[in-house]
């Protein structure tokens, strides 16, 4: 094990910046950050907030701006295939994130099939909930040619949107989204669960090459942090209040939510490449050995 025969030298402290979403999915990572859990390997893990999601984080390590990120599978496959230079290094959340599927609360849409040929609230371009639309219209049977879309960047500004009317419907996170169904806010008219897991883990490759045995011990952390994380006593309650939910909507969260600590394997990152491909959004496939490096 590489903690237990790490020497730390106080003075020699690696800085490893990471980004991901403000969401239940990645408090244990705050958890290790605030326990002090990753310096004691001699790491300073510097966390960033990304409420806009996996467009911007794809961004953030395409321009250097992050060395890492806990991202939407198919968003980083789609932009590790279109050329950004980092690799995944192990599956973070293995079941699938389930999709709310919203509307205004006084909205006119009452099922799914009223949705098509509508328009698309999205956070940004080759976010998930871009790509999701892709997957809930080719569920649906829809033309995915005639899906019309507003970029409105955050969950706030979707908001905006389907109260203004400038877009229809929203996709996202269905337990994050809840806190404005019970507001009456939005009003959640279907599910859409991802048919691969979840999260990823992502590095730049660059960094990568040079800091191979720090990422495997932020790996080794992290892994011992969630593979009994919903045994830490209280954790609904903590959770909850955390992140503005009630306590039975966490708890049926965590029955669904299973954390990973194993690397991606070839069958997953075939299928998800193959819906990719069937629905178009990428034009070309990437190699096993192009999109997952072992640490």
């Amino acid at each position: 094990m590489l903690l237990a025969s790490l020497i730390f030298y106080p003075n020699n402290m690696k800085t490893i910046r990471i980004a991901g979403v403000p969401e239940h999915f990645n408090l244990p990572w705050q958890m290790c950050i605030d326990n002090g859990e990753f310096e004691v390997t001699g790491i300073d893990l510097q966390w960033t907030d990304v409420p806009e999601g996996t467009g911007k984080m794809c961004q953030m390590l395409r321009n250097n701006e992050t060395d890492m990120a806990v991202i939407l599978t198919e968003g980083i496959v789609k932009d590790i295939v279109a050329g950004n230079d980092c690799s995944i290094v192990q599956v973070y959340v293995e079941s699938p994130l389930i999709w709310g599927i919203h509307v205004a609360a006084n909205s006119n849409y009452k099922t799914l099939s009223d949705l098509e040929n509508t328009k698309v609230a999205i956070s940004r371009y080759g976010s998930g909930s871009h790509l999701m639309a892709y997957v809930n219209a080719q569920n649906q049977k829809w033309n995915t040619e005639k899906l019309q879309f507003e970029i409105v960047n955050t969950i706030d500004g979707a908001v905006e949107a389907l109260t203004n009317g400038t877009a229809d419907y929203f996709m996202w996170e269905r337990f994050m989204t809840k806190p404005l169904v019970d507001k009456g806010i939005f009003r959640r008219i279907a599910d859409c669960p991802t048919p691969w897991p979840c999260f990823v883990i992502a590095v730049r490759n660059e960094f990568l090459k040079h800091n191979k045995q720090s990422i495997a011990l932020v790996l080794e952390t992290i892994n011992n942090t969630t593979i009994e994380f919903k045994e830490i006593p209280s954790i609904d309650r903590t959770l909850a209040s955390k992140f503005n939910q009630k306590q039975e909507d966490i708890q049926e969260w965590l029955k669904l939510t299973k954390w990973s600590q194993k690397p991606l394997e070839e069958k997953v990152l075939n299928n998800i490449q193959n819906q990719l491909s069937d629905l178009k959004i990428i034009d070309k496939k990437g190699t096993f050995a192009d999109i997952v490096k072992a640490v």
